[in-house]
């Protein structure tokens, strides 16, 4: 079993890969170590490019923000705190609760579920549209993940997903290179105090699928479209799959 080694300090623990029956239980323990810091880590390595990001999936979402939105793998709310004023109503999903708590202040609106994206405790149709930012990847089957994001979005629904994709091009392998061997290991450290946290973040990037990969993820899981581009700087990327009407 091939294994990324995560943990704090004086702590030596594993993220088994992806299908490993552990990988959950592991990558959920890793983010609530790191949650209390995990806000403050990524406003200094992204200086608010993700914020940029995230405001465009949201204008992709189109009408649907202003309906039933669901929130997948939510992390500390960002994308929650964006909506909370737009959405008829929201839920924020995630599987880390150590990561809700943190977040919560800022869609205070928002219905929280912890859970796991393969697995939505969730009546099938009840939303509009789902956004997920940087989380799919962390999935241990991502494919579940949108197969179930596909059941529980109305016919017509959108799903937009911002994500750290493996690079194809040049210019994109070179910066993502960059950002994954020494941005985000060394400051993510120094802010958050847990270094091999962030080299596991990097890792899993690296090991990601590509946009197109991704895109035909969703398409194979049932989805009647899916289509995206990479956005600026050339690190994210960006994917709107479309439920059949």
């Amino acid at each position: 079993m091939s294994t990324a080694p995560v943990g704090g300090a004086g702590e030596a623990v594993s993220i088994p890969v992806a299908g490993d029956p552990t990988r959950a239980p592991a990558v959920r323990a890793m983010f609530a170590r790191i949650a209390t810091g995990y806000d403050t880590a990524n406003a200094v390595m992204s200086m608010g490019i993700d914020r940029a990001w995230r405001k465009i999936a949201i204008r992709e979402l189109g009408h649907a923000a202003r309906g039933d939105v669901l929130d997948l793998c939510a992390g500390t709310m960002d994308f929650s705190g964006m909506l909370k004023d737009r959405a008829q109503s929201l839920t924020a999903l995630d599987f880390c609760q150590e990561m809700l708590d943190k977040g919560q202040y800022k869609a205070p609106n928002a219905r929280i579920v912890c859970a796991d994206a393969r697995e939505m405790p969730i009546p099938d149709q009840s939303f509009d549209g789902a956004v997920a930012g940087f989380g799919i990847r962390n999935v241990p089957e991502p494919e579940r993940a949108v197969a179930e994001t596909l059941r529980v979005l109305r016919p017509g629904g959108v799903f937009v997903v911002v994500d750290f994709f493996k690079p194809t091009t040049l210019l994109a392998k070179l910066m993502a290179g960059t950002y994954n061997r020494v941005v985000l290991p060394l400051v993510g450290g120094i802010v958050s105090g847990d270094a091999s946290a962030y080299r596991y973040l990097a890792e899993s990037m690296a090991a990601w699928t590509d946009r197109a990969g991704f895109e035909a993820m969703c398409r194979k899981a049932g989805f009647a479209e899916a289509k995206g581009w990479e956005l600026f700087p050339p690190v994210a990327s960006i994917v709107i799959a479309r439920k059949a009407p």
